[in-house]
């Protein structure tokens, strides 16, 4: 799923092509992707004619991340949020649509890398632009409502603090991770406690401040609390200067991948030689998620925090 540098960097280079543009258009072979913010379940009939209706003629007026979601302000005390999922990711190019085949026109990344290739929904701009919706899974979604409507779901307003956030000082950081019980590792992971983290980049901020993944929160110590709150900095800058990383499906809006992967500090590095001491990455899985770390930097004092029988795998 893609994190907060990869969401930045879709913003980012969204907003340098489409601010101040209309929707003129919609396409979609998918009308589940459309919310209704007051109930997401819910499938209408005429879905794909309502969110038409809502989005035709209305100018884009902003756009701004907050976790994981993409938020877009629209003409009409509008907002668009959107999800990007497992899968998916936000394109800008020209596409058409034959016998209900979507067809990349331009740029040429479009037509040669299949991650560009799975279009749930197309956006059409004035100025003979468009936006297009990738999702290979079809696990993303756009949620369509008035301002009020979308900054009101749970899913925005009960976020956590933004991590790269100049307000977000240590003395916060610490508060908050203080008070947790859970394993630090799913606890960064949690975007109610802190927004945008995922599975890459706490592993790699838990490599390089020396913390095991599954080590309690409530347990750590100044020094590893202030290692650890310059680590996610740090981590998340580099990732976001480098439009984030691209193990599988996630391109940038240019259809073009991000360049952290070579980067990486031990997420999906198992087997490989630990970047600092030289010792083997282990693997070991925690509510469902791996935790890649290095088992001589990141010692765990005491075992009985180690899942039974999955300390690793190998």
């Amino acid at each position: 799923m893609p994190e907060l540098p990869e969401v930045q960097a879709t913003v980012d280079g969204l907003k340098r092509r489409i601010i101040g543009r209309r929707i003129q258009n919609i396409w979609t072979d998918w009308p589940k992707i459309i919310k209704d913010p007051l109930n997401q379940r819910r499938v209408r009939r005429d879905q794909v004619a309502r969110a038409r209706k809502f989005l035709k003629g209305e100018k884009i007026l902003g756009l701004r991340r907050r976790g994981k979601n993409i938020l877009v302000s629209l003409s009409g005390n509008k907002i668009m949020l959107i999800h990007q999922k497992m899968s998916g990711h936000l394109l800008v190019g020209k596409w058409r649509v034959k016998n209900k085949k979507v067809i990349p026109m331009a740029p040429p990344i479009m037509k040669t890398d299949p991650w560009n290739g799975h279009i749930r929904f197309l956006f059409y701009l004035s100025g003979d632009l468009m936006v297009a919706f990738s999702d290979l899974r079809r696990f993303g979604k756009i949620v369509l409502g008035l301002k009020k409507e979308i900054e009101n779901l749970t899913e925005i307003k009960n976020l956590g603090p933004e991590p790269l956030a100049k307000k977000f000082t240590f003395p916060k950081f610490r508060k908050i991770i203080s008070k947790q019980k859970r394993k630090i590792k799913p606890v960064l992971m949690d975007p109610y406690v802190i927004a945008g983290i995922g599975n890459i980049y706490s592993d790699d901020m838990l490599w390089q401040s020396k913390i095991h993944p599954l080590k309690p929160a409530n347990t750590l110590k100044d020094k590893e609390l202030k290692a650890l709150y310059t680590a996610m900095k740090s981590v998340l800058q580099k990732a976001k200067k480098l439009k984030g990383t691209s193990k599988g499906d996630y391109r940038t809006p240019a259809g073009r991948e991000g360049k952290y992967a070579d980067s990486r500090l031990v997420y999906q590095r198992e087997g490989e030689s630990c970047k600092r001491c030289g010792t083997k990455i282990k693997r070991t899985k925690l509510a469902g998620r791996s935790a890649h770390f290095c088992p001589k930097c990141q010692r765990l004092e005491s075992r009985k925090h180690l899942p039974a029988g999955r300390e690793s795998r190998k």
